[in-house]
């Protein structure tokens, strides 16, 4: 479970915020300059502001992420608390002494000398902490210089402070709490080791409200309780706390999508490989090109959630129902705009995302473009592709020639112009702060998608699938599904459409588990 535990201190007048809007931006917080006084002179405990809405304390180790966090919330401190890396035991008291003064708790190197390495509460020795112990000692001292630290209260055997020039004392009750300082009560710091307690107790020492993360967890989008909290959160602000995070492409993305608290039926934002997706394809108001317009809105959420549901006893993983959607159909007269094909209105396809919506279920959006573009017609349905259940897809077997018709030629498109639409729709997810997006890509020739292996499929806000769509024989299909396997980029998600008309002879549910292998993340049906 996840804890939530705010410390807030006496109110005081508050700070002239120095916040930035931007949600991107990330900073590791590295103050400098003056330390704040009292009248008397003495070192003044203050808080500090973030200068961005999402900020990393993700340095490689507990003592560095430690002054990092101190970085982050304060700006001047007379006293600091210090304990030993590693030793738990120790840090547990110090825990409990920084955040009932009010002030940082820094780390300082454990004793590397034989047989002094930190115990846990049992009395069992622990390994070493890694990194170097003159790098975290001279990041400690300097941490205390730039606090204004004027008396250190040492728990547990912290030899590296001799030199700081600090007093450093070791009872409790030989430090006075400071005059309180403004209560960082408008930031959530997520926490995502058990070894960052000193940087957790120092947010809760500055009055932030602090998140655990379950054990093991480093995603935010893939923990539906992380997702829960943060979007329960009243803060404004957010500290991500723990060295897994500085991995993390785009921090700022990541929280906003988080807060959003849109999750995917089952928990979480992530697609794959923890869910199955069944879904119905086809075009609104026709059963020509599908069955998911053999029925009505109603109707058509109805056999979606029926036909997933066939997957629930053969399926090894949660099965989530999914509508795909032509949006652009490929015609055989050139039209108005003489792109061959014919865009349905937004307001068309608008009912089947509300209602799959209501139904816990996803929607995909499809463009056979003709000779338009892909960028152009995904650019048309923005509206749409704005909400937090609807994914698109690239069909590029009509994406067409200027001399080319379709059924004539089969199409195909180059990486460089999936890459210009998927580039689009990751930043239209990280500018709105929406959750993750599935991005389809049928194929079921090579030559479909043109230099497959320069596709970008690293931008976190998009699951990238393949979907092997051909029709047939199922030795035909199965040759189709190894070939397209072979080469592909790294990463990707896979798709099976199995035809109720088309295909020798259909695969049921327990046959497309047992017989396509690797088994697809994705089973369309039309």
């Amino acid at each position: 479970m996840l804890s939530s535990i705010r410390r807030p201190l006496v109110p005081a007048p508050r700070l002239r915020s120095t916040l930035t809007a931007s949600l991107a931006a990330v900073t590791l917080l590295v103050t400098a300059g003056c330390t704040s006084t009292s009248d008397d002179g003495r070192t003044a405990l203050v808080t500090h502001e973030q200068e961005a809405r999402v900020t990393v304390v993700g340095a490689a180790t507990a003592p560095e992420r430690a002054v990092e966090a101190s970085r982050a919330f304060f700006e001047s401190s007379p006293v600091a608390v210090v304990a030993p890396d590693g030793d738990a035991v120790a840090q547990g008291d110090a825990t409990e002494q920084a955040e009932r003064l009010g002030v940082p708790l820094l780390l300082a190197p454990a004793d590397p000398s034989p047989g002094s390495g930190p115990t846990d509460p049992s009395g069992v020795s622990s390994p070493e902490p890694s990194g170097s112990s003159d790098s975290s000692a001279s990041a400690l001292a300097g941490e205390l210089d730039r606090l204004g630290v004027e008396r250190v209260l040492a728990i547990g055997e912290v030899g590296a402070l001799e030199a700081t020039g600090p007093e450093v004392v070791t009872s409790a009750s030989s430090v006075e709490v400071p005059e309180a300082a403004t209560p960082r009560d408008d930031v959530l710091a997520v926490v995502a080791g058990e070894d960052d307690r000193a940087a957790a107790a120092t947010a809760r020492a500055a009055g932030a409200e602090v998140q655990s993360l379950p054990e093991g967890v480093v995603d935010l989008q893939a923990s539906a309780e992380a997702i829960d909290a943060l979007h329960a959160s009243p803060t404004t602000d957010t500290v991500l706390i723990g060295s897994s995070f500085s991995a993390v492409r785009d921090p700022g993305w990541s929280v906003a999508a988080a807060r959003s608290g849109a999750q995917l039926p089952g928990g979480g934002q992530r697609f794959f490989p923890d869910r199955r997706f069944v879904a119905l394809y086809g075009a609104p108001g026709t059963g020509a090109l599908g069955v998911l317009g053999e029925q009505d809105v109603a109707a058509t959420v109805q056999r979606a959630a029926d036909v997933a549901a066939s997957y629930d006893t053969a399926s090894d993983r949660p099965v989530v129902p999914m509508l795909e959607v032509i949006a652009t159909v490929a015609a055989g007269a050139a039209g108005d705009d003489g792109d061959y094909s014919n865009e349905l209105s937004v307001e068309s396809i608008e009912p089947y995302v509300d209602a799959a919506a209501a139904a816990g279920q996803y929607v995909v959006i499809d463009l056979q473009p003709g000779r338009a573009d892909f960028l152009s017609q995904a650019k048309r349905y923005e509206s749409l592709l704005s909400k937090p259940n609807v994914g698109l897809a690239l069909d590029p077997e009509w994406r067409l020639e200027a001399d080319q018709v379709p059924l004539r030629q089969i199409g195909g498109v180059e990486a460089s112009e999936v890459n210009a639409v998927s580039t689009w729709l990751a930043d239209l997810v990280a500018s709105k702060g929406l959750p993750p997006k599935m991005f389809v890509l049928h194929q079921f020739r090579l030559d479909m998608l043109r230099d497959r292996s320069s596709i970008d499929t690293s931008r976190p806000e998009l699951a990238t699938l393949i979907h092997a769509d051909g029709q047939g024989s199922q030795p035909d299909k199965q040759a189709t599904w190894r070939t397209l396997h072979d080469g592909a980029p790294a990463g990707v998600a896979w798709g099976w459409k199995n035809f109720y008309d088309e295909d020798v002879p259909m695969l049921g549910p327990e046959q497309t588990m047992a017989d396509v292998s690797p088994t697809p993340d994705l089973v369309t049906y039309q």
